[in-house]
């Protein structure tokens, strides 16, 4: 049975517009959203629905509610909290503002576009679903990423908690914890966020190391969007989805993971992946010097 899925975050390139595609192709009436519709011209062509939306505007969200209200006969069977953005930076250095800007894109504004979509969530014939994108790096402790990390982690919190509260009303919530895919998130961090490190900061020596992963670069083969969403919409189209839903490269280890302690289990990886193994190899050389 073809069921009407919204999905916020939705420019060509990303990962909501793979899931758009994906779920078109298994035969749902896909409702597509960015705050550019122009940005989204792979999925109108394809025949995908698309609407404007800024998830940050609560009358831009209402807008969309009354659009899909009136296509649907007041009722969606899926939401799709996809929306959101990253920021990587060292956290003694990194702008408050901007973390600021980052908790209210990637957790308020899931929390207000669920509230708005509530009455046509509650309306679904057969019951709805709300599925909030969240990260591995929820259990994995990215140096770098921590303001990231906080955001996507508080999502997961709020995630498992409205999962309960709205249970009675028959309405399920899933949370899709993502590994490493190809995606346009690192492309879209440099152009909003100054990705350089301050003159002064503590972690200039191995600033190289740590604009690599600014920029994305984990030396890891990371999945296509395609084959990515291709998995996530076969997981929420089983009858009974899991609670969580773990894909992308590497997201089955951030699972395994996920069962230990970070100090036993995945501090040694990241700080090799980060380079702080670097910084504390040269402060001990350096110390040494002063030493002699």
């Amino acid at each position: 049975m073809a069921r009407t899925i919204f999905i916020t975050g939705c420019s060509d390139g990303g990962l909501g517009a793979a899931l758009a595609t994906a779920f078109q192709q298994r035969g749902d009436r896909v409702f597509a959203t960015a705050r550019n519709t122009a940005k989204m011209a792979s999925l109108k062509a394809a025949g995908i629905e698309t609407l404007a939306l800024d998830v940050l505007s609560d009358d831009s969200i209402k807008a969309c509610v009354a659009q899909v209200s009136s296509f649907t006969g007041g009722s969606l069977d899926m939401l799709i909290n996809n929306a959101g953005a990253g920021y990587s930076m060292p956290l003694m250095d990194a702008d408050i503002e901007e973390i600021d800007k980052l908790f209210r894109l990637n957790i308020l504004a899931v929390i207000r576009t669920t509230q708005l979509f509530l009455p046509l969530l509650r309306a679904a014939e057969h019951g709805a679903m709300v599925v909030n994108q969240t990260s591995v790096v929820t259990v994995l402790n990215m140096p770098w990423q921590a303001s990231y990390g906080a955001s996507k982690a508080g999502l997961a919190s709020i995630t498992a908690t409205l999962r309960l509260e709205l249970e009675p009303f028959n309405i399920k919530v899933v949370d899709l914890r993502t590994g490493a895919v190809k995606s346009m998130l690192f492309e879209n961090m440099g152009k909003r966020y100054e990705t350089e490190l301050p003159k002064d900061s503590i972690y200039k020596p191995i600033e190289g190391k740590i604009s690599e992963v600014i920029a994305g670069d984990f030396s890891m083969e990371l999945m296509e969007p395609n084959t990515w969403a291709t998995r996530v919409v076969g997981d929420l189209s089983k009858q009974s989805p899991p609670l969580q839903i773990w894909r992308g490269a590497s997201a089955t280890q951030a699972w395994l993971a996920s069962f230990f302690p970070a100090w036993l289990f995945s501090d040694g990886m990241v700080r090799k992946m980060s380079g702080l193994d670097i910084l504390d190899r040269e402060l001990k050389k350096q110390e040494s010097t002063k030493a002699k």
